[in-house]
């Protein structure tokens, strides 16, 4: 039997060439804040989604970090420099009771992704935390420094998968 861990910190975030429609996710999961090392480096997973959008990426990034942490841990702290995905918990009533239509009652365009984001968090104990992303280095905390980490692997996908 696996002792059920106590507490998760996940940083996501996502880097998209809107010409393109591709883009990188890239999300760390760590057991708490702490020091930059070259072993956290070496833990950042990245991914390519295509047929995205900036948006749809940041979402696309998270949905695919919480499908990979095991729903044992018990409480997960989620870093995000969305504000779409920092204001999902307080759109959830609107978008069922719209049943993820707009005013004029399309079918929202994320709404599969918004539905998973639901069903997803659900199974969870979960807070949303806001991060400043590009922060000037004599400003950023450990967390910052964290989030860095996600930014800049994203970042250097998209850079290598667009050169040339």
């Amino acid at each position: 039997m696996h002792a059920k861990l106590t507490e998760l910190i996940l940083f996501t975030d996502g880097s998209v060439n809107t010409r393109l429609h591709i883009g990188y996710g890239a999300y760390l999961a760590v057991p708490g804040p702490g020091r930059l090392s070259d072993e956290l480096i070496a833990q950042v997973k990245v991914k390519l989604f295509t047929q995205t959008s900036s948006t749809k990426l940041e979402l696309q990034t998270l949905l695919w970090a919480l499908s990979e942490i095991p729903v044992s841990v018990c409480k997960l702290l989620i870093y995000t420099d969305s504000q779409n995905i920092i204001g999902l918990p307080a759109r959830r009533e609107r978008l069922e009771q719209r049943d993820y239509r707009s005013n004029k009652h399309v079918r929202l365009g994320n709404s599969e992704l918004y539905r998973e984001f639901y069903r997803l968090t659900d199974q969870r104990d979960y807070e949303l935390v806001k991060v400043n992303g590009h922060r000037p280095a004599r400003q950023k905390d450990d967390i910052d420094r964290l989030f860095s980490l996600v930014d800049q692997a994203s970042r250097n996908a998209l850079r290598e998968a667009t050169r040339g």
